[in-house]
């Protein structure tokens, strides 16, 4: 019984999905990172959550999309649009 509960809580353990480390090339242009982001002091920038990006170049978000800042735009997700 116990060998039992063991694997079905390892089993458990092991299908948690753990959160995606999504990393981003700083815009040209900019030295900071866009909203929900961290600086890596060097060209990239990182998030504890996966965010669907695209690069502005300059222009303006296509429809959809949200203005995050620092050249890029992220995918607008979820009823109110925001996540």
């Amino acid at each position: 019984m116990l060998k039992a509960l063991l694997t079905a809580s390892l089993v458990l353990a092991s299908a948690t999905p753990a959160l995606a480390q999504k990393e981003i090339p700083k815009a040209e242009g900019h030295d900071e990172c866009p909203l929900g982001y961290v600086n890596t002091f060097g060209t990239t920038c990182v998030s504890p959550i996966y965010y669907e990006v695209a690069p502005t170049n300059g222009e303006a978000c296509q429809s959809g999309w949200m203005n995050i800042g620092m050249g890029y735009c992220k995918k607008k997700k979820g009823p109110l649009g925001i996540l």
